[in-house]
């Protein structure tokens, strides 16, 4: 199966793929109300928005690079956006990732960090490649490519260095 097909399995049934998605924002809903007011009540959920924050941010940055990656490399139209599959997990992380910094600050959520450093390097490697090809270094170079291989994963390494000294 490719990602073509899976896309069109999950467009075909977009009623199925927006209950499931919907089905987040209403958790995080539900266990706002659960949790209750004080502070240690709210801490023994933390568990529970981890895994909220999880269901919901992995599939919304995987659209959210799927977009970039359309629109830059691919130069999708974005009249031929399907909504469903691109857009939909994107306000489904929103939603409940608004939903539970009103309860709870991310600070506080297990592993929340550890997602913003990855969307982060995500976007650095989207970035380089997008630079790369633009500028068509590959084609018109005669360095060997095990050379822009070890530079590529240098500069990946430097940018993971910074953004860590940075936050």
């Amino acid at each position: 199966m490719t990602l073509r097909a899976l896309f069109d399995l999950l467009s075909g049934q977009p009623t199925l793929l927006f209950l499931l998605l919907s089905a987040v924002p209403t958790g995080a809903f539900l266990v706002n109300l659960w949790s209750g007011h004080t502070a240690e009540s709210i801490w023994q959920w933390r568990y529970v928005y981890a895994a909220l924050v999880y269901l919901a941010c992995l599939p919304g940055m995987f659209a959210l690079t799927l977009n970039i990656y359309l629109f830059l490399f691919e130069r999708q139209s974005i009249w031929d956006m399907n909504l469903a599959v691109q857009l939909l997990p994107i306000l489904t992380m929103v939603a409940t990732l608004m939903m539970i910094r009103r309860k709870i600050p991310f600070s506080y959520i297990p592993g929340f960090g550890k997602l913003s450093g990855f969307l982060t390097l995500i976007a650095a490697i989207m970035g380089i490649l997008w630079f790369v090809d633009r500028t068509r270094i590959y084609a018109v170079t005669y360095i060997p490519f095990v050379y822009i291989l070890v530079g590529f994963i240098g500069l990946l390494l430097l940018i993971r260095f910074a953004w860590s000294r940075l936050f």
